[in-house]
């Protein structure tokens, strides 16, 4: 047997529709025979009433009834009204409340003692209901008035009230025509809500739904990515407890407002994001995170959106570290090579006796050395950025470009909104840009200048070279454009971009073709004070 739980959903819909018909007709029928009850008793009444007066009118009536043994004339006259008015019978009384007429012959002459006749005495016409053993009967009474307006007697016409399954009886007929078009028409209409239901829900029973949401749920609170949907109305349909973790809300949000929930301006913008987004790197708080976003729409028609996200901010820290452990990788690496060749260079000087000039090397070597170490450890206060700088200096140095870092540089905190990746990825971006820029270059005195300047409001950073220049400097933001052909990916200045763009900051290029690029980023330290623009940081030609 099918539990109720599994029942089909047409079948339920059906007998639902069955029982409120059958409910419906019942309460119907019930009112309906009530209405034809009551009209029946009114009518009954009427009709005795109007029989009544005919038979108080006759002069047979008011002449006999003041006789003795009247009744022998007046009692057929009466039976006589009461077939032909087919009521069931009709009492005359004299005052004494003597009968003059009645259906059973032994009952003539009698005295009535029914209890609903004293205000027919008073010249009163009225209908009362009285139950017999036969039944409930209308009454209904008219007092006699002879030619002096004076009352001789009263007229008693009463008419059983048929019962309650006597009418249904009556009307059988309208009632089985009436049920079968209603049962037919509710079951065809079952049938047909059925069937649409049925389709709305992809041919899915409830229960089948009910497990498919549970296991979305499930689903979706097990993801280690962060998962929130809105519907077209900005109120929130998924929010996974990871999610809840990373934004920090340990309110309910079920079916809540979107903007009463995030209160981050990145996110509730994504999630109101038009057009589809893949490996979004994104600040949010204290937190990196990485977002995809999928704009839901059914039909053309956009009724929400979904947003993926990860936390990205421990794996960064990794990559930070890692970052500055290659930077000084590739800074030794340059400086083992570049070592190798001094001490050539005073090996020979020393095979060919030039001991001073070889001892005035070694001075100029070590002094160079110890120089930039000890600029880079004064002004540089993030060990990843020292070893960055120092590995393009010496990566200049093996492919013959001067890379200079401005006596002026220096870096001591980061912005509000940046950490020690951040500038990583953006100094290491621009430099080795600008290094293959004077790679492919055919000026002699290749050279890349390198400024980084904050004080409390602003931190700037200027890159000078006299590469090749830029083609196109209005795409060069573009996410997959690169200048570089297939060794490009045309990510680098796009993430820079949108670092950026979210920290509140600037970027300005200014490249001509075969003369040279000047890159100038300015970042405000705190999210947002008026900032400033230190004569140093003017936007220089090319060509200086």
């Amino acid at each position: 047997m099918v539990s109720l739980r599994k029942m089909p959903i047409r079948l339920k819909i059906m007998i639902l529709s069955f029982g409120i018909v059958l409910f419906t007709l019942l309460i119907g029928g019930i009112m309906l025979i009530g209405n034809l009850f009551q009209g029946k008793e009114e009518g009954l009444g009427e009709r005795g009433l109007m029989t009544g007066r005919i038979v108080a009118n006759l002069p047979e009536i008011k002449d006999s009834i003041v006789k003795a043994r009247g009744w022998k004339t007046i009692n057929p006259i009466v039976e006589r009204i009461r077939t032909i008015n087919q009521v069931d019978y009709i009492v005359v009384l004299n005052m004494n409340r003597i009968r003059f007429s009645h259906p059973i012959e032994k009952q003539l002459g009698t005295v009535s003692s029914g209890k609903d006749e004293g205000a027919a005495f008073a010249e009163h016409s009225y209908v009362s209901k009285a139950k017999g053993e036969q039944g409930t009967a209308i009454r209904s009474f008219v007092p006699i008035v002879n030619d002096s307006f004076e009352q001789i007697g009263v007229v008693l016409v009463g008419n059983m009230l048929p019962s309650f399954w006597n009418i249904l009886l009556s009307i059988r007929v309208e009632i089985m025509i009436i049920a079968l078009l209603t049962i037919a028409f509710g079951i065809i209409g079952s049938y047909l809500l059925a069937r649409h239901v049925k389709e709305q829900t992809f041919w899915m029973e409830p229960y089948e739904i009910a497990r498919v949401l549970k296991e979305r749920t499930t689903v979706f609170q097990a993801m280690h990515e962060g998962v929130i949907a809105v519907d077209r109305d900005e109120r929130l349909v998924v929010f996974n407890e990871k999610a809840k973790e990373i934004l920090h809300i340990e309110m309910d949000v079920n079916d809540a407002l979107m903007s009463t929930v995030l209160k981050d301006k990145v996110m509730v913008q994504q999630l109101r994001g038009q057009t589809a987004a893949y490996n979004e790197t994104l600040r949010v708080h204290e937190k990196l995170i990485m977002l995809n976003r999928i704009p839901i729409e059914i039909e053309n028609e956009r009724i929400g959106c979904v947003v993926v996200f990860q936390d990205r901010t421990e794996v960064t820290k990794m990559a930070e570290e890692l970052t500055g452990v290659k930077a000084f990788v590739d800074a030794l690496r340059v400086q083992n090579h570049e070592h190798m060749n001094k001490l050539h260079t005073i090996a020979g000087l020393i095979q060919l006796e030039e001991n001073e000039r070889a001892l005035e090397y070694v001075f100029q070597t070590t002094q160079k050395q110890a120089s930039l170490t000890r600029f880079m450890m004064q002004r540089i206060k993030s060990y990843s950025i020292a070893g960055l700088l120092i590995s393009k200096i010496r990566r200049g140095e093996e492919l013959g470009i001067d890379v200079r870092v401005d006596g002026q540089t220096s870096i001591k905190a980061f912005p509000t909104v940046f950490n020690n990746h951040d500038m990583v990825l953006i100094l290491g971006n621009l430099i080795e840009n600008a290094i293959d820029a004077c790679a492919i270059s055919e000026i002699k005195q290749k050279r890349i200048n390198i400024t980084i300047y904050q004080n409390e409001t602003d931190c700037m950073i200027k890159i000078i070279d006299n590469g090749i220049g830029i083609v196109d400097t209005d795409r060069i933001f573009e996410k997959g454009y690169t200048t570089k052909g297939k060794s490009g990916s045309g990510i680098g200045l796009y993430l820079i971009q949108q670092m950026i763009s979210k920290a509140e900051g600037t970027i300005s290029v200014d490249s001509v073709l075969h003369q040279g690029t000047q890159i100038i980023i300015t970042i405000p330290m705190m999210l947002r004070k008026e900032g400033f623009r230190d004569k140093r940081f003017r936007s220089e030609s090319i060509a200086d």
